[in-house]
C-alpha cells in the first residue's frame, strides 16, 4: 500500500505539472519539486476523492505554512478567477482529468464525502475561498456571468431579482468588494486589475449622475446616493437616503490601488485619472460627516457608527496620498475631529451603533464589529483612537456583541452550543427583516476580527489586558488579570494560551459558516435561525462572498499595508467641535465622466403632510428636469424618516437653478402595483437667488395633501 501511494503521488504530480506547462506558464524549477510533492500529498490527504489505484486512505500530512513561492502562473477559468496557480489549484483545474483516468484504472467508482459540511476545516476554507472569489467575479460586470445586464465596472449585490430584489448596485457594497479585490492585487493576483480599471470608470460616471440625493456639482450631494441601477442609470424609488459611508469606502478602495500604481511608476495614472475620483469622495466626508444620514442597514437616520469610523480612515489615508502626489486635500484636515466623534459611540460597556437618533432599539449591533475589521493595520496600536480590532473596547463590544444572540429564545440554532465557541451572528437582536436571521458576513467577520487581533498582538508582541477587556480576555484565558501585560515567550505563557484560545474561538465561528453552507458553496445573505439553517434572502450575495476571501486571507496571514500615521501617531484634539470643510467637486473626465458646469443652485425643502399606509409612498413631480418633467418615473422620491402619526411629514431637498419658475405637485405610489394617485391641484414657486458656496435651505414649503388617499392592496 505505501508503494501505491508513493506512486499515486508521483502520478498526479507528473500529470499536472505537464498540464501546467501545456497551458503556456513557467516549468516548475527542480529546487521546488520536493514542495510542490508536499502540496500533492497534503491535497491528497485533505481530499476525499481517493487516488486511482486504490490509494484512498487518508495520509497524514502537517499542513504547510504557506504555498511555494515559485510556481506556474496563468490565467484560468478554475474557481478563483486567476490567482497563481500552485500545486493545489493545478490539482482543482485538473480534476476532470484525473477523474476520466481514475475511471479508465480504477476497478470501482470514485465517490466522494459529503461537502462541505464532512470534510475538515482547511479542506473547506480551500475550497470556499476559490468559490468564493469566483462568487464575486460572477457578480461584476459586463462579463460577469449571473448578472446580464450589469455595465461594466458595476456590482450587483446579488443575482436575485424577487424576494429579494437585489439586482442593483450599492455604492457601500461596491466599495467593500472592490477594496478586497484591491487587497487581492496586491497579495499577487494581477489577473484582477482589469476589474479594478473598470471599476474606477464605472464610479467616475455614477459621481456624475443626477440621483434623488442631489448632483456632483456644486455641492456633492449626489454623492450620498446610495444605490443605482444595473446599467449605472439612476434608480428612483422610495429609499434611505443620503448614505454616508459610500464615499468613504470607495476612497479607502481607490487609495490602495493609488498606492500599487505608484509602486509601478504610474504616478501621472494616480493623478488624471484615480485621484479625482478619490477627491471628489473626501471632499463629500469632510463637507458631510458631521450629517446625519441612514445606517449601514439602510434603516435608521443618525449618526452611525460604521460610517464615522470609515470617515477617519478615508481623511488619513487621503491626506497621506495628497502629500504623496503634492495636491491639496482641504478635506482631510477633519480627520481629528471625526476620529473625536468616533469616541463618543462608547457608552460604557459597548458602542451604541447609532447615536443622535431615537430607534427605540438597545444599540448592539453589528455594524460595531464590521467598523473596525475595515480598519484593521496589523501595526497600528492597540490603543489607536481609529478603535482597532485589539483595542480593548472593541474587544469587549465584540463579547457583548456576540454574547447577546447566545440567546436561544433568540436564534434557537445556537441552543447548547458552549459559550466558548462561536455561534450564528445576525445584524441586531430586534431585527425583523426576514423574520431576523443569522447573515454569513456577520458571522466570517467575527471570525476575521479575531484573526485581526491576534495577529496585531503577535506583531507587538504582547497583550495588555485593562479593566474594559477583562470579560473577553477571561472567556479565552480565565487566569487573566486586569493591569497585566502578556509578553510573548514561551510556548506555555499566557500570551500564547490567549492567542491560540482567539484562534480557536476565531476558527468556530467559520465553522458555523461551513454547517450552513450548501453543497455547491453559494453564500446567501441570510440562514434561517432555526433548524436547518436553510439559505434565505438574497442568493449569492457579493458581500457574502467578499467577507469570505477577507476572512480566508486574514486567516492565513495576508494583510493589507499599514495605514495608520505612526510619526507622529495620531492623537485626539482637546476639544470635539463639529465642524466642516466645504468640498470642491469636479467630474473625474480622465477616468471617464462627461464633462459638465452648474449654474448657481439654491436649496429648496419641499414638505408636505400626507398620512400613508405601510408600503405606500410620496413622490414629487414637477415641470423641470429635477422633478421629472410631470413623468412619474423620473421624480423624486420623498423621505419619511420624521413621519409620525401626529405629523404625517414627506420631505425632499433639491438645488434647483435660482430664478427658475417651478410648477409641483405630489403623487401617491400604491402598492400591489396599482396606479398612482395624483393630487387634484397644482402649486408654483420661484426658486430664490443662491448664495455662491452656500448649501443652506432657502425656501421651505409647508403642504398638506390635496386629493384623494390611498388603501391597501392587500397583496
Amino acid at each position: 500500500m505505501k508503494r501505491w501511494k508513493v506512486s499515486c503521488v508521483r502520478w498526479v504530480y507528473k500529470i499536472v505539472s505537464h498540464i501546467c506547462e501545456l497551458l503556456g506558464c513557467v516549468r516548475i524549477h527542480e529546487k521546488d519539486r520536493r514542495k510542490e510533492r508536499k502540496y500533492i500529498r497534503h491535497f491528497l490527504a485533505s481530499n476525499t476523492q481517493p487516488c486511482v489505484g486504490g490509494c484512498s486512505r487518508r495520509l497524514s500530512f502537517r499542513r504547510p505554512r504557506r504555498p511555494p513561492t515559485t510556481s506556474c502562473y496563468t490565467v484560468l477559468g478554475y474557481p478563483g478567477g486567476g490567482q497563481y496557480l500552485d500545486s493545489h489549484t493545478m490539482l482543482r483545474t485538473s480534476r476532470l482529468v484525473l477523474a476520466a483516468a481514475a475511471g479508465l484504472l480504477a476497478s470501482s467508482p470514485v465517490v466522494s464525502a459529503a461537502w462541505p459540511q464532512d470534510v475538515g476545516l482547511e479542506s473547506f476554507i480551500e475550497t470556499e475561498r476559490a468559490i468564493a472569489l469566483q462568487g464575486v467575479l460572477n457578480n461584476i460586470g459586463p462579463n460577469g456571468t449571473k448578472v446580464p445586464g450589469a455595465a461594466a465596472g458595476i456590482v450587483i449585490a446579488s443575482p436575485s431579482k424577487v424576494n429579494p430584489n437585489y439586482f442593483y448596485t450599492w455604492t457601500r457594497d461596491a466599495a467593500l468588494t472592490f477594496k478586497t479585490l484591491v487587497d487581492g492585487l496586491l497579495f499577487g493576483n494581477t489577473a484582477l486589475q482589469p476589474y479594478i480599471e473598470d471599476y474606477i470608470h464605472a464610479q467616475a460616471i455614477l459621481q456624475t449622475i443626477t440621483n434623488p440625493s442631489g448632483t456632483l456639482l456644486p455641492s456633492g450631494t449626489g454623492l450620498g446616493e446610495p444605490k443605482f441601477n444595473a446599467d449605472g442609470s439612476r434608480y428612483n424609488g422610495n429609499w434611505g437616503r443620503p448614505q454616508r459611508d459610500g464615499p468613504p469606502l470607495r476612497a479607502t478602495a481607490l487609495i490602495g490601488y493609488a498606492h500599487w500604481l505608484l509602486e509601478h511608476g504610474e504616478m501621472e495614472k494616480v493623478k488624471s485619472v484615480v485621484w479625482p475620483v478619490i477627491s471628489n469622495d473626501l471632499s463629500y466626508v469632510g463637507q458631510y460627516w458631521n450629517s446625519t444620514g441612514f445606517d449601514l442597514w439602510e434603516e435608521v437616520s443618525g449618526s452611525s457608527f460604521f460610517t464615522t469610523q470609515n470617515q477617519a480612515r478615508s481623511l488619513i489615508e487621503g491626506a497621506a496620498l495628497a502629500d504623496a502626489l503634492g495636491v491639496p486635500c482641504a478635506a482631510c484636515a477633519q480627520a481629528p475631529q471625526i476620529l473625536c466623534f468616533l469616541q463618543s459611540y462608547w457608552n460604557g460597556k459597548f458602542f451604541t451603533a447609532t447615536i443622535n437618533t431615537n430607534t427605540g432599539r438597545g444599540g448592539v449591533d453589528a455594524n460595531t464589529v464590521l467598523g473596525p475589521i475595515a480598519l484593521f493595520d496589523i501595526k497600528a496600536s492597540c490603543d489607536s483612537p481609529t478603535l482597532q480590532p485589539c483595542h480593548s473596547r472593541v474587544l469587549a463590544n465584540f463579547k457583548v456583541f456576540v454574547d447577546t444572540f447566545r440567546n436561544p429564545s433568540l436564534y434557537p440554532i445556537n441552543a447548547g452550543i458552549p459559550s466558548t465557541s462561536g455561534i450564528a451572528l445576525g445584524r441586531y437582536p430586534e431585527d425583523t427583516y426576514y423574520d431576523g436571521n443569522p447573515w454569513y458576513l456577520i458571522t466570517l467577520g467575527a471570525a476575521e476580527l479575531l484573526y485581526d487581533a491576534v495577529a496585531q498582538w503577535t506583531h507587538h508582541g504582547s497583550i495588555t489586558v485593562d479593566t474594559t477587556s477583562l470579560p473577553f480576555f477571561q472567556s479565552l484565558y480565565p487566569s487573566a488579570q486586569a493591569g497585566k501585560t502578556y509578553k510573548r515567550c514561551a510556548k506555555t505563557s499566557p500570551f500564547r494560551l490567549i492567542a491560540d484560545a482567539a484562534l480557536a474561538y476565531a476558527d468556530s465561528f467559520v465553522s458555523i459558516a461551513q454547517k450552513y453552507t450548501p453543497v455547491d458553496g453559494s453564500l446567501a445573505e441570510q440562514f434561517l435561525k432555526t433548524s436547518p439553517g436553510t439559505p434565505l434572502s438574497a442568493a449569492a450575495l457579493t458581500w457574502s462572498f467578499a467577507s469570505f476571501v477577507s476572512m480566508a486571507e486574514r486567516r492565513g496571514g495576508q494583510f493589507p499595508p499599514s495605514w495608520v500615521p505612526t510619526s507622529p501617531p495620531l492623537s485626539l484634539p482637546e476639544t470635539c467641535s463639529g465642524t466642516s470643510q466645504h468640498g470642491i467637486y469636479a467630474p473625474a473626465t480622465g477616468a471617464g465622466a462627461p464633462n459638465g458646469t452648474a449654474p448657481c443652485l439654491s436649496s429648496v425643502l419641499f414638505v408636505v403632510n400626507a398620512s400613508t399606509y405601510y408600503g405606500e409612498n410620496i413622490y414629487l413631480v414637477g415641470n423641470t428636469t429635477d422633478l421629472g418633467s410631470w413623468n412619474l418615473d423620473n421624480s423624486q422620491p420623498m423621505l419619511s424618516s420624521n413621519y409620525t402619526a401626529e405629523r404625517p411629514m414627506w420631505f425632499a431637498t433639491l438645488a434647483l437653478e435660482a430664478g427658475e419658475h417651478v410648477s409641483y405637485g405630489y403623487a401617491r405610489q400604491q402598492d400591489c402595483g396599482r396606479d398612482p394617485i395624483w393630487e387634484t391641484v397644482n402649486r408654483t414657486l420661484v426658486v430664490p437667488a443662491c448664495v455662491e458656496g452656500s448649501t443652506a435651505v432657502l425656501l421651505e414649503t409647508d403642504d398638506a395633501w390635496a386629493g384623494d388617499v390611498g388603501t391597501p392592496g392587500g397583496c
